[in-house]
């Protein structure tokens, strides 16, 4: 039985140091992380270990206000540390660089200047300020593939951002607008946070050299309609925290490949949304949560997720979900939310369960 019991902690102990795993949250999305690429933990190591003994038991070179662990000899974590600049002499070594959580509002062109394999750059909760950045430090970054620089406090995105970026996350910033050109180039480029930010508007080249992107956050910026000019390739899309005037039938032209859009605490109400604006065959998942919706509003059969709860709604219409129920004929909703709202389970209409036949869970 101890053999079966030592067998079953070293298989634990192995799936959870070899396989891809998350650590924590930059940005509102989890950072995944690939154990086997020799990729570092996101957790700040600050107060976790005895960094005397990392120093007295590490040959390789580490700056005083920093730590480097021995298990991830390309890491160095200065994170936390109520640092005002980005310390000097970095070791050339160095593809992982923790500097969230401190007071940096700067960096020289020169800050980067004995790393030339730098693959992330965290500098989340700092005190950047356009004006006082020379990004002219990561042209030559030609392998940085994140750069994370949420609740600092820029007001533009800023440009000559190195074109192997493949995650940009500048949420909970003041940003007002977007340099010009300043996306041209980032080909790569899957994953762009700006959320909790000033935009009002995103005109038409603001995206253009986004090819590739996938997801978009732009929950709590200023925006009253949904805006134009988004690049077609995305599948996540997020305006939470918007207040948005209406939906009209062609909000969501051209996203044909739209899986997961998110519009909950929209102020968004009935009568202002198009009946046919969430025609989208691709569409998986609709959050209209916390909005001021007073019946059910028309989706695809293809739907699989929606999310009513907190609204106004008092009236649930079959054909919201089913045009038409026959053996083909029928929705494909799995879970659906109407929690918080002015409806019963008695006020259900009969043939729901015809149409709602594969339903999974339904809150009420």
């Amino acid at each position: 039985m101890a053999l079966l019991y030592a067998a079953v902690l070293i298989l634990l102990c192995f799936c959870e140091s070899a396989s891809t795993t998350v650590d924590l949250e930059y940005g509102g999305v989890p950072l995944w992380i690939n154990r086997l690429l020799g990729e570092p933990s996101v957790l700040s190591l600050k107060g976790r270990i005895d960094p005397a003994w990392f120093r007295a038991n590490n040959p390789q070179a580490c700056p005083q206000q920093c730590d480097c662990p021995i298990q991830w000899p390309t890491a160095l974590y200065c994170d936390h540390r109520g640092l005002a600049d980005v310390p000097e002499q970095l070791p050339n070594r160095i593809q992982y660089l923790f500097l969230q959580a401190n007071n940096i509002s700067s960096l020289s062109s020169t800050f980067l200047v004995n790393i030339t394999g730098l693959r992330w750059l965290i500098l989340d909760h700092n005190q950047l300020q356009n004006d006082k950045l020379d990004l002219d430090a990561l042209q030559n970054q030609t392998e940085l593939c994140y750069l994370f620089a949420n609740h600092n406090h820029l007001t533009s995105v800023p440009s000559s951002l190195p074109a192997g970026l493949m995650q940009l996350r500048l949420a909970h910033n003041q940003i007002s607008s977007i340099s010009p050109g300043a996306f041209q180039n980032l080909h790569n480029l899957t994953l762009l946070l700006l959320q909790g930010n000033k935009l009002q508007t995103i005109s038409e080249g603001d995206l253009k050299g986004l090819i590739r992107l996938n997801l978009l956050d732009l929950s709590g910026n200023l925006f009253t309609s949904v805006p134009k000019n988004l690049p077609s390739t995305i599948q996540q899309l997020y305006l939470s925290n918007n207040s948005l005037s209406a939906l009209s039938e062609d909000s969501f032209e051209g996203l044909h490949q739209l899986k997961y859009l998110r519009l909950g605490q929209c102020k968004l109400q009935s009568h202002s949304v198009h009946q046919m604006v969430f025609n989208l065959p691709s569409l998986v998942e609709l959050d209209l949560s916390y909005n001021k919706l007073t019946t059910t509003p028309t989706v695809p059969t293809s739907l699989q997720y929606l999310y009513l709860e907190a609204n106004q709604i008092q009236e649930f219409n079959t054909t919201s979900f089913c045009r038409e129920v026959g053996p083909l004929n029928y929705s494909r909703m799995k879970i659906l939310r109407l929690d918080g709202n002015k409806i019963s389970h008695n006020q259900l209409p009969p043939d729901w369960v015809f149409c709602l036949r594969v339903l999974q869970h339904i809150y009420i």
